[in-house]
């Protein structure tokens, strides 16, 4: 059955933000935010879904992408790579991050028994909207649907241990995101801080990035297809530090909503 134009239109008047919520039927709903009132969409935003139904109310934020992989970038600041004695990288240095890792917003974050430093790093997350494939760095950006925020958590001893960063960034919640998509951010302007129990603990401006998001992209594009509701973590800045049983972690930045969790010791199975 047709929508109303009305209705129809509401998706693309002056709306940038988008989330996803748990229905009232227990599925997971994409939802596009504006003065405090949330729309149902009959399909991710990014695969042109629209508004289909008005919601009484907003309810708790989940991760807001469907990834079918969450491509990371590392040593992405220079001053970063310093801080762990390392070289920056002369092309992007690409690892995964399994979607197992994904942790909603507001989640706990568990800490490992394998892992005796398991550390923060706080990023800006980018969506791709559209399919990707050996873009060039010039046509890039018109495949990114929006941006939001992301904890690459990291095993740093087991990183250093293993030589490879499969088992040190894969742990499952290792990869907080969220809590919702803005469509619209100022990469030149951007500030990316992130605090523990309240104490900044990183503190940067998105243009330190050595590749630009678009350069991401055309690089990343050139090895695999990005599909549309694929991650890309854009790498983080210098500060990083441990976490800890009990630990409170919020990330900011510029123009996008906060992303909050907190952080416990994994139970030890019986």
């Amino acid at each position: 059955m047709a929508r109303p134009a009305a209705l129809r239109s509401r998706i693309v008047h002056g709306v940038t933000r988008f989330a996803k919520i748990r229905g009232m039927t227990g599925g997971d709903v994409f939802v596009q935010v504006a003065a405090g009132a949330a729309r149902k969409l009959d399909a991710p935003p990014w695969s042109g879904g629209e508004v289909d139904a008005e919601l009484p109310s907003m309810g708790a934020a989940l991760c807001p992408a469907r990834p079918s992989k969450i491509l990371c970038v590392g040593r992405n600041y220079r001053a970063h790579a310093a801080e762990l004695g390392k070289d920056v990288p002369v092309e992007p240095l690409f690892f995964f991050k399994p979607v197992s890792a994904l942790l909603d917003p507001g989640g706990v974050v568990l800490l490992p028994p394998e892992s005796e430093r398991v550390e923060y790093e706080g990023e800006l997350a980018v969506i791709i909207g559209r399919r990707a494939r050996r873009v060039a760095a010039e046509d890039a950006m018109r495949h990114v649907f929006g941006y939001t925020l992301a904890c690459d958590v990291t095993a740093r001893d087991l990183q250093k241990r293993d030589g490879q960063w499969t088992r040190a960034k894969g742990f499952d919640t290792f990869c907080p995101l969220g809590p919702s998509i803005d469509t619209d951010l100022d990469l030149s302007a951007g500030i990316l801080e992130l605090s523990v129990n309240g104490e900044v603990r990183q503190h940067s401006a998105l243009s330190n990035m050595v590749f630009s998001v678009a350069e991401i992209i055309a690089r990343g594009s050139a090895v695999m297809t990005l599909e549309p509701g694929d991650v890309l973590l854009t790498g983080t800045p210098e500060g990083v530090g441990p976490l800890n049983d009990g630990d409170q972690v919020e990330i900011r930045c510029t123009g996008l909503e906060s992303l909050a969790f907190s952080v416990a010791r994994e139970p030890l199975a019986t």
